[in-house]
């Protein structure tokens, strides 16, 4: 996007280079006037006498009588010859003071370092909006899990036949919820054989979830000068779910801690009559706030580098460790409290990166009782302290282009190095604000009662990441592998596990992950293919936290355990959740490439494509999914599934960013649809599949087909 017009004149001063040193020059001396003798280009003017206003001296005070001539220019500053200090403009629509002083144009000369000085902060601003919905069916895959034992539980309507709750009393108590022709979906998968729920009232049937969100996402930045700028990130309504915030419903504080919802006044007594929708307010219609400052930090060009300071995005390669999460259709941040210094070489593009990372500070003396206040940290040896340290070549983006068209080889990449560490730790669930006596660090505890919680934590832990990109011509290749190398010597957020080295190994932490992507454009870049390939490592000695599950996923209840008959070694490697490679498995149920690995050929086409933004096209991704140990899986298989995704796409051409046909620009509309197959790695082990089908009926153990559908309505700007 341009900047408005203000800013264009400070960026024509500065694009000056070499020129900035040298003054303006005088203007040139006006005409004579009509009917005026010429004067003889070989004698200069005679200076008029002291005290007299020269003729140029009247023109520029306007020649008018009664008005006083322009006093001589002040003296010149001492080694910047014909320095005049330039006046402040008046303010517009505001007559400029009648004793004001023209400048003489051949002695002004104004430096342009002195520019800014005079220039006023430029504010821009970019984001987008968006909305989206999606459908979702039959996540659950058709396995018979309890609610808190699947990769993805059941709807909430859905008929639930757990393997121990063979539609006894629970079918009673729902015969009033669905009548004979209300189950369902018109699909009958009920299982046959004994278990199977009587002719008539039982609980819904409904394999089906949808829904919509929304998010209006504002990036603010203030150019104080050419080398100076402030910037944030402000999100409104961020993933509103559209519908989830109805006038008649509202939480207040619970007696015994949570909350507790409000009794239904008289004008919205029961949800049939909600008609309005009331500005979400964390804590008491929603979790979260309709305003949610995310990031506000700012950059300053030193002579040996610029300097970032705040909380500001975090990214490096191609996301798989952090990610800024930066699109228009991203939902989860790399974000870092941080002190960072940027300097280099640019002659060859190289440039070195060090900063100082705030990730977790502990407790803090902030309270309700002191709300202005500043608060400090309570404690420095249960600091989470980290430091980055990276070297990267990276082409200029013009020069690149430049490089590409002449047929050479781009070559980018670099290393990234992250060192944290953690002494004590007071990481103790339970508890809410005010009652501490459990030894969290809740809101509004004091010293001595987080001091209680503190557990010696011991985790050290080096994490280097590679990058590397190829490109030449229309052919891209990109490349990224990150390892953990670590050590932590109590794993429980209270009490202990401990073992402490060299007289104990402690529990160590060793993981990897490899992403790459292979790009060749065509047809003017209108047709792309594309191949991708990711891999994280798995666990073998892994804890089964959420039965069924098989041990992919963590779970919600802190670090997941190891199960103790193998090496106590930490090895599951877990992809930034904003590294999406599909729609169903990785995105939704996973929720990111966690000990797996994927093949993911794809192909896109621009039916239409302009030069002014618009755009009109489709794709096809395919992605075979398998476990990296097969222990891990809920079916104890590697082969988890196989997806197909189908995009179409709409860009129109009223966008202030399509100059540049590699950003979203204006209106944006994507119509999705994926299929997910799952295969045995995602069924059940052999003997409980068995079980299953002498309990249910034959055929009950096998797994379903899952489908999204996905309409993302969005404005970039």
């Amino acid at each position: 996007m341009r900047r408005p017009g203000l800013a264009l004149v400070p960026l024509l001063v500065l694009a000056g280079g070499p020129a900035l040193a040298q003054p303006v020059p005088a203007k040139p001396a006006e005409p004579p006037a009509a009917g005026a003798p010429a004067e003889k280009p070989a004698e200069p003017p005679a200076a008029p006498p002291a005290g007299e206003a020269r003729d140029d001296d009247a023109d520029a005070a306007g020649d008018s009588e009664g008005e006083a001539p322009a006093p001589e220019p002040p003296p010149r500053q001492p080694g910047r010859p014909g320095f005049t200090p330039m006046p402040l403009r008046p303010a517009s629509g505001a007559a400029a003071p009648a004793s004001a002083p023209k400048a003489k144009p051949d002695a002004d000369e104004v430096y342009a370092e002195d520019w800014w000085s005079h220039a006023r902060p430029v504010l821009e601003l970019h984001g987008y909006f968006r909305v989206r919905a999606e459908v979702f069916h039959e996540f659950a895959l058709g396995r018979i899990d309890a609610p808190n034992q699947a990769l993805w539980p059941v709807p909430s309507d859905h008929l639930y036949n757990g393997m121990n709750d063979q539609y006894g009393a629970g079918a009673t108590d729902a015969s009033v919820r669905c009548t004979a022709d209300e189950v369902g979906d018109g699909d009958d998968d009920t299982p046959p054989g004994a278990g199977s729920p009587p002719a008539q009232g039982f609980p819904c049937r409904n394999r089906t979830q949808s829904g919509a969100n929304m998010r209006l996402r504002l990036n603010p930045e203030i150019h104080v000068s050419d080398n100076l700028r402030i910037l944030a990130q402000v999100d409104l309504l961020d993933n509103l779910l559209l519908g989830s915030t109805p006038e008649g419903y509202s939480n207040e504080p619970g007696a015994g801690g949570g909350y507790s919802v409000v009794k239904r006044g008289g004008y919205a007594p029961l949800g049939a009559f909600d008609s309005n929708q009331s500005p979400p307010s964390a804590g008491i219609n929603g979790y979260r706030d309709s305003i949610r400052v995310k990031r506000a930090w700012g950059e300053y060009l030193t002579p040996v580098g610029q300097l970032r300071f705040g909380r500001m995005p975090s990214h490096w390669g191609l996301g798989i460790l952090a990610n800024s999460g930066d699109g228009p259709d991203d939902d989860y941040q790399s974000t870092s409290d941080r002190i960072m210094l940027l300097t280099g070489v640019k002659s060859i593009d190289l440039y070195f990166v060090g900063a100082w990372d705030f990730p977790n500070e502990g407790a803090t003396s902030d309270t309700l009782a002191l709300p202005q206040a500043q608060p400090y940290d309570l404690a420095q040896l249960d600091d989470v302290d980290q430091y980055v340290f990276a070297v990267v070549r990276r082409l200029n983006p013009d020069l690149a282009k430049l490089a590409l068209a002449r047929g050479e080889v781009v070559l980018n990449g670099g290393f990234y190095v992250v060192h944290r560490k953690q002494l004590l730790a007071n990481d103790t669930g339970g508890g809410a604000a005010g009652q501490c006596s459990s030894g969290a660090a809740a809101l509004g505890c004091t010293s001595d009662e987080v001091s209680a919680g503190y557990v010696r934590r011991g985790a050290s832990a080096w994490i280097p990441d590679a990058w590397f990109q190829l490109r030449y011509e229309k052919f891209r290749f990109e490349f990224e592998a990150v390892t953990i190398q670590g050590t932590i010597e109590n794993t429980q957020p209270s009490g202990f596990d401990y073992r402490r080295p060299p007289g104990g190994k402690g529990w160590k932490i060793q993981q990897y992950g490899i992403a790459t992507e292979l790009e060749q454009r065509l047809v003017e870049d209108r047709l792309r293919l594309g191949f991708n390939f990711g891999w994280a490592s798995g666990d073998p000695d892994v804890a089964e936290v959420v039965p069924g599950s098989g041990g992919l996923t963590p779970g919600t209840t802190g670090l997941q355990p190891q199960a103790g008959f193998a090496d106590d070694t930490i090895s599951t490697f877990r992809f930034h959740p904003n590294y999406r490679v599909d729609l169903i498995l990785h995105r939704n149920m996973l929720t990111r490439v966690q000990g797996t690995h994927y093949f993911r050929p794809s192909v896109e086409y621009d039916f239409l494509r302009e030069p002014n933004g618009q755009r009109f096209g489709g794709g096809f991704a395919g992605i075979w999914t398998r476990a990296t140990e097969a222990i891990q899986a809920p079916g104890h298989q590697h082969d988890l599934g196989i997806e197909l995704d189908f995009s179409l796409y709409y860009q129109a051409k009223d966008g202030a960013l399509n100059d540049d046909p590699e950003k979203l620009g204006g209106f944006f509309t994507l119509l999705q649809y994926g299929v997910l197959f799952p295969l045995a790695g995602l069924g059940y082990p052999s003997l409980v599949a068995e079980r299953i089908d002498q309990q249910f009926g034959a055929g009950s153990s096998e797994t379903s087909s899952a489908q999204i559908l996905r309409w993302y309505l969005g404005i970039a700007f």
